[in-house]
Parts: structure tokens; C-alpha cells; sequence
């Protein structure tokens, strides 16, 4: 844990956090003083996941959670509340990508699979957890989307769609919790080499292809949760948000860079910094959240 405990008497809910992006943000909250509780689909994940950061000295529980099951969320914030005494901080982080095609070509079952997953759930969870933040006097929310919900990514159109709908359901909901003193923010990983991503990262043509798409490509490689565990999510900047309106983290290589506004994740000699660029000038944004 770190010196400070930024997050000291907080409790945060991590959300398809045994593995990838998601476990390396619960140890993250963790080290920084949080109670966190993990959870996923299966049992042995989550007893897993709890082990190994429970050997780490970091307080956390688990549960499992298919965040798709009105049950089992419910189940979750009230194992949250029986353990913990309540909710400070939300990671909304499951997802699902189920179809690998022309977009038009998905299959009903499959585009109803991707939106109740990544985005239904994260709405639900949203919507549940709220009252429990404004019993606490505050809260904080993030949602992980994807670099995709700027540029979608050829062949999983639908999975693409619904990350660019988590950022706008950000954007609804930032001026309505702003006046309950909760903020909610947004994470767009780029290419992380994670289990999830493993169908493009194990392959060698895919991800020739996708770090041709990114500055410097050659030069270096493909995301890991390093990257991740880099960024601004930590206690000092969960208590200290300094933008509270739809804020959205850039956690990539380059990828975004085709857009108008584009920002991206670099390292320099003082520290990472997101540098963005709108209009031909570059400014360096430190202070995310």
C-alpha cells in the first residue's frame, strides 16, 4: 500500500476484475488504501484473483458477478455493503465481443449480447449504485471503454458501437451526478494485451496490422497493463478529480490519432502525459483525474 492511502476508508467495486484491465486497476485502487471488492463469472477466478492480492496485504473481497443478471448485480452491491458498509467508487470494466464479421452481418442474438453486456449492465450498475454514493455524500464512477468508440476497429463494428455509446452515456450522465457530488469519468484503452485481446495479439498478421496503424509502430509494441497501472487512477486523483464533466481517459499508442481531437498516451522523462492535439497544437494534460 502506499504511504499516503490516498484512498483510506473508501470501498470500491471493481467489475470482471480477475484478470487484464480490470485486476490491474483493483490492485491498483488497492495499493492506494481502497477496500475493494472483486468479481467475475466464475468462482475460481474470483478466489483466485482475491488470493493473490490478499498475499499482496491489500483488503479484498470477491464475489461472482454476471453483470448481464439483475440478481447477480444486486447480490453484488449488497455482498459490497455487508462487507464493506457501502460504495464510494464504481469500475464499470465487463464486456463482450461476441461476432467477428461484417458489421451487417451480426446476428440479432449476438448484437443483443454486446449491448446487455457493455452497455446495459454498465447503465444498471450505474443506476444502483448511485443511491448508495449519495448515502456517502460522494462517489466516483468509471466506465472502460475503448479506443474503438473513436476509431472502430474493421470487423467487430458492433462491439465498436457500443464502447462509443458508453462515452456518450458518460457524457448524459456527468451534469446529472455533478449535483450529487459524483463524478464519472471514462477509460478508452487502446490494444492491451490482455486474455480478452488475445485472438488479435496472438496473431502475428493482426497485430502487424494494428501497429501499423500506430505511430512509431516499429518502434515499439502492442499496450500491457503497465500502461494501465501508469495512468492517473489512483486515490490522489479519485479525491482530487479536477474535471468533472465526462472526462475520458486515453490509455494507447497512437491509435486515435486519426481523428480530430486526437490524444494519446507517451512516456517522457518527467512521467506519462496524454498528449493531445486539436487544430495543430499539442498541449500535455497531467492532470487527468
Amino acid at each position: 500500500m502506499s504511504a499516503a492511502a490516498k484512498l483510506a476508508g473508501k470501498v470500491a467495486i471493481v467489475t470482471a476484475s480477475t484478470e487484464g484491465i480490470g485486476f490491474a486497476i483493483a490492485r491498483r485502487l488497492g495499493q492506494d488504501g481502497a477496500k475493494v471488492m472483486i468479481s467475475s463469472r466464475k468462482q475460481k477466478n474470483v478466489d483466485a484473483a482475491v488470493q493473490t492480492l490478499r498475499k499482496e496485504n491489500l483488503d479484498v473481497e470477491g464475489v461472482v458477478c454476471h453483470v448481464g443478471k439483475n440478481e447477480d448485480r444486486k447480490k453484488l452491491l449488497e455482498e459490497t455493503s455487508a462487507k464493506f458498509g457501502g460504495v464510494d467508487i464504481l469500475v464499470s470494466n465487463a464486456a463482450a465481443s461476441t461476432f467477428f464479421g461484417p458489421t451487417l452481418n451480426t446476428p440479432e442474438e449476438a448484437y443483443d449480447k454486446m449491448f446487455d453486456t457493455n452497455v446495459k449492465s454498465s447503465f444498471m450498475l450505474c443506476k444502483e449504485v448511485v443511491p448508495e454514493m449519495v448515502k456517502r455524500g460522494s462517489g466516483s464512477l468509471l466506465i472502460v471503454a475503448s479506443i474503438a468508440a473513436f476509431n472502430p476497429f474493421n470487423m467487430i463494428g458492433v462491439y465498436s458501437l457500443t464502447k462509443t455509446a458508453l462515452l456518450g452515456m458518460v457524457k448524459v450522465l456527468a451534469p446529472e451526478l455533478a449535483q450529487q457530488n459524483i463524478r464519472i469519468n471514462g477509460l478508452a484503452p487502446g490494444l492491451i494485451e490482455t486474455k480478452f485481446s488475445n485472438a488479435l495479439t496472438s496473431n502475428e498478421a493482426a497485430k502487424d496490422f494494428m501497429l501499423a496503424n500506430i505511430p512509431m509502430g516499429s518502434e515499439i509494441t502492442l499496450g500491457n497493463l503497465d500502461d494501465i497501472s501508469r495512468l492517473k487512477i489512483n486515490g490522489e486523483n479519485l479525491n482530487n478529480l479536477r474535471y468533472t464533466d465526462d472526462t475520458v481517459l486515453i490509455a494507447e499508442s497512437g491509435e486515435h490519432l486519426k481523428t480530430s481531437r486526437c490524444c494519446s498516451f507517451r512516456e517522457q522523462k518527467n512521467g506519462p502525459v496524454f498528449e493531445c492535439k486539436e487544430n495543430g497544437m499539442y498541449g500535455h494534460l497531467k492532470e487527468t483525474f
